[in-house]
């Protein structure tokens, strides 16, 4: 939907401050809030239908008021679905800014974010990097292949970045067990693959064929992970944020699940990873990440590397 403020006066910035604010109180999590010009306001409702629609705007009708504005609807197009399944991102004609939430929090994290990245992502080098030796020279010995897995996920805004992973599979495997994985998760079939009684593994199949003796055990400890450390460090991940998928997993999204991979930059661990590993839906995981983008701040950061620790040292959830 479109909003443009229609009589031109001398009040016009107060009046933008008055629909933004009902804007703001009308839209829900998943909404989409941006400011194209002084004058024009523009809202994306994913997976809204028409009567959806027609109810925000009687929302907005009666808490504008007097208001002076139009308002007009249209389909928003899929070019971001077919530009993510490519691995590309397309430019658009003008670099619009989305507006930060009431709480005046910018949907990017906070100010220090990127300085515990860069922080943390040192001192753990520091204190893994003997077990990071002990593990490459582990998989060099005993399969043969690179020690380091490279593969493309989606970052920020869906822009394609190589992904770092100690190597836990035989090489040259078909992902093609994955693919179906996935689809089937995002979907909420019921995959007879998923770890444990009745819980969904994320992104993980159980007794992969394709998984090597010690990749079992780095998996269950998730010390594959740890080369992650190096794409925090390179600025294409952060240490706290939602996972990073693959294109053909975007590619299966529906439009809501998009907002979880546009706002800020994807992480090693995150609230998912803490409180519901393994244990939730894939939309359950996709609201977690949300709620992540809405609470976002340095506590709560230092809060969740913490809680990754122990999940860790327990090997809860993992496989």
């Amino acid at each position: 939907m479109l909003y443009q403020l229609t009589n031109k006066t001398s009040q016009d910035t107060r009046h933008a401050d008055r629909l933004l604010e009902a804007l703001h109180s009308a839209k829900r999590e998943t909404d989409i809030l941006g400011h194209l010009a002084g004058d024009m306001i523009a809202v994306l409702c994913p997976d809204t239908d028409e009567q959806g629609i027609k109810g925000f705007t009687r929302k907005i009708d009666a808490r504008a008021g007097d208001l002076p504005f139009t308002v007009v609807a249209a389909t928003y197009p899929d070019d971001l679905f077919e530009s993510l399944t490519k691995g590309t991102r397309t430019q658009p004609a003008f670099q619009p800014f989305l507006v930060a939430d009431a709480t005046g929090q910018s949907e990017a994290g906070y100010p220090l974010k990127r300085c515990l990245d860069i922080t943390g992502a040192i001192a753990a080098m520091c204190l893994m990097g003997p077990l990071m030796l002990v593990v490459a020279l582990v998989i060099a010995l005993t399969s043969r292949g690179p020690i380091i897995f490279k593969q493309m996920r989606l970052g920020k805004g869906g822009v394609p970045f190589t992904f770092y992973k100690f190597r836990s599979m035989v090489t040259n495997s078909d992902d093609g067990i994955h693919r179906e994985f996935v689809e089937k998760l995002i979907k909420g079939v019921q995959n007879d693959d998923a770890a444990g009684q009745g819980k969904t593994a994320l992104y993980k199949l159980h007794a992969d064929p394709r998984v090597t003796r010690i990749g079992r055990l780095i998996r269950k400890t998730s010390i594959d992970e740890l080369p992650q450390l190096f794409n925090v460090l390179k600025g294409d991940m952060s240490l706290v944020g939602p996972r990073p998928p693959l294109a053909y997993e975007a590619a299966q999204y529906e439009s809501w699940h998009l907002r979880r991979i546009l706002a800020i930059k994807p992480g090693i661990t995150g609230l998912w990873q803490v409180e519901g590993r393994s244990k939730v839906t894939f939309n359950e995981m996709v609201r977690m990440d949300l709620r992540y983008l809405r609470e976002s701040s340095l506590m709560l950061d230092i809060k969740l590397l913490l809680k990754t620790v122990l999940v860790v040292v327990r090997c809860q959830g993992a496989i």
